[in-house]
């Protein structure tokens, strides 16, 4: 798991972006809605939520913006780790956030 302050978060996202699995966590704009979900694709799958192309949770409830990630190398550590964060409050949730992005911008807002 990587923990990093937002700009060194923008210089992994585009470094790594292929051969790993990420855990993510999209937000909407009002802030009272957060995704959590795994991808082989980041890039591919954060455009996929921004433009609509993914039915339920996401679309039902705007999350559109990336605010958070995690990058793994085994689809295993991944998975547990999407579960593990599902399990939590949103209270912990929202201070995971704030380790990586303490602004609440979206990461992907140049995708």
């Amino acid at each position: 798991m990587h923990n990093v302050i937002l700009s060194e978060a923008k210089d992994l996202l585009e470094d790594n972006m292929q051969g790993y699995y990420y855990v993510y966590m999209m937000g909407s704009a009002s802030g009272r809605a957060l995704y959590v979900g795994v991808t082989n694709d980041l890039q591919r799958r954060v455009l996929e939520h921004k433009n609509g192309e993914t039915a339920g949770f996401t679309s039902r409830y705007r999350c559109y913006a990336l605010l958070y990630y995690e990058p793994y190398s085994d689809i295993r550590d991944a998975i547990a780790r999407e579960k593990q964060i599902k399990g939590w409050l949103r209270e912990r949730k929202e201070r995971l956030i704030e380790t990586m992005n303490p602004g609440r911008v979206d990461l992907a807002a140049d995708f």
